[in-house]
């Protein structure tokens, strides 16, 4: 029997590309500002300032209508989800409500834009990788 052709192994490109990072960040930055009110890095620093204060006059003890208002839910961080999980969760969902469209619309506008500098930047960007780029880092890093 004629012994059959082994099929050729993949390898995966062990690169960071440049221009990924900067895509995958840009759109870590919409979610973020979307559901989070603030950048990924204001999430990681932020101060946690989430909470409920009572509305109406705070002298009288029990109003009719009288209600609690949610405070610092402009800006989550990490702390803010740390120390009150459950005002954190609610605002980021409310948050994520009112701007689903939005963030839609931004993320189609940030994957059209790659997509179209990436080929119109094509021979810039391999004349960069070819002789800045790969003899500076090596070939563990790419422009693309």
């Amino acid at each position: 029997m004629v012994r059959r052709r082994a099929k050729k192994r993949r390898t995966q490109r062990k690169t960071f590309g440049l221009l990924s990072g900067l895509e995958a960040y840009a759109y870590a930055s919409i979610l973020s500002e979307g559901v989070l009110g603030t950048s990924p890095w204001g999430f990681i620093t932020g101060q946690g300032d989430i909470g409920l204060t009572p509305t109406g006059n705070p002298n009288l003890e029990y109003m009719a209508g009288s209600g609690m208002q949610l405070m610092g839910a402009e800006a989550i961080s990490l702390s803010d989800i740390a120390m009150n999980p459950g005002l954190a969760l609610g605002a980021m969902g409310s948050n994520f409500q009112q701007s689903a469209i939005p963030m839609a619309l931004k993320s189609f506008g940030v994957a059209f834009t790659f997509r179209f500098a990436r080929r119109l930047l094509r021979r810039p960007l391999s004349s960069v990788q070819r002789n800045i780029v790969k003899p500076l880092f090596g070939a563990g890093v790419s422009v693309r």
